[in-house]
């Protein structure tokens, strides 16, 4: 096709000789066909022709909003071209960085991840647990840690501290209600701090690629670096919150003082760290 047939097209067009869609059609073949005219020669075969149907909407609408003001609508096509292929190299570029930086958010994400142990039936259920010296240390204990522990485990520490397991549930099920809320903020704050990490990494992977000492360069590190501070921050609240239920909380559930159930644990733990001293062998009062 001459360079001159754009021009002729677009006089078919102006006098009803030529349809819109037939006229687009055109275009977009000669932009398909002439890409050594666009100085476009350097993109291979396949990228280029990804950028035409990306470009068809806005040749589409040049058609409507081309006026001839003394340049002619050969020209007015091929600054559309040219120009319009900086913004869309600069689209794609974006779109591989952000692409490039979710997957590295959750290839992290896969990688911690912990899945469910699988577990086999016994042939022989676990035998019970003796009777303890000091139920209470352990009620205090087993409560403290209700997030951790299993109904199955419940049913065989219940008549270990002579306590029945529907009420040992209740006591664990208070404890769980309590915790409803605050689970929900953990879920919430975990699904901020993977955001916040995924922008990290898009912004870091954006500066990167950025003109070096460029304007844009420096603008995206000052938003990195205010980036980074608030996901540090987020980091620190959620290793601030507590799995194990509050000392106080367990008072409440079983009506008894926090002092009691202070001195309990403190108990528990003295008893542990003889242990540990005694080289596994623990003491029995």
């Amino acid at each position: 096709m001459s360079e001159l047939s754009l021009n002729v097209w677009m006089e078919e067009y102006i006098r009803g000789l030529l349809k819109k869609k037939k006229f687009e059609g055109l275009i977009f073949q000669y932009c398909l066909d002439n890409r050594d005219r666009f100085c476009l020669s350097n993109w291979n075969k396949e990228e280029y022709t990804d950028y035409l149907c990306w470009l068809y909407p806005r040749i589409s609408r040049s058609i409507d909003h081309y006026q001839e003001m003394g340049s002619s609508f050969d020209a007015y096509i091929r600054c559309l071209v040219r120009w319009s292929a900086k913004e869309y190299r600069s689209r794609e570029a974006d779109h591989n960085i952000t692409e490039n930086a979710c997957w590295n958010a959750r290839t992290i994400d896969m990688a911690v991840c912990n899945y469910e142990p699988e577990y086999t039936e016994r042939a022989e259920p676990l035998p019970a647990f003796k009777p303890v010296s000091n139920p209470r240390q352990v009620l205090v204990l087993l409560l403290k840690s209700y997030y951790f522990v299993s109904d199955d485990f419940l049913t065989r520490i219940a008549p270990a501290i002579g306590i029945k397991k529907e009420k040992l549930r209740q006591l664990v099920d208070e404890l769980r209600e309590i915790r409803l809320n605050r689970d929900e903020e953990i879920r919430t704050l975990r699904e901020r701090i993977h955001c916040q990490f995924y922008r990290c990494v898009s912004m870091t992977k954006r500066a990167a690629a950025a003109p070096a000492g460029s304007a844009f360069q420096e603008k995206i590190r000052q938003r990195l670096a205010r980036a980074e501070t608030r996901l540090a921050a987020m980091r620190k609240r959620l290793s601030g919150i507590r799995f194990e239920a509050s000392n106080r909380q367990v008072a409440e559930v079983l009506g008894l003082p926090k002092g009691t159930v202070d001195s309990n644990l403190y108990a528990v733990k003295a008893k542990w760290g003889k242990y540990n001293q005694d080289g596994g062998n623990i003491c029995k009062n």
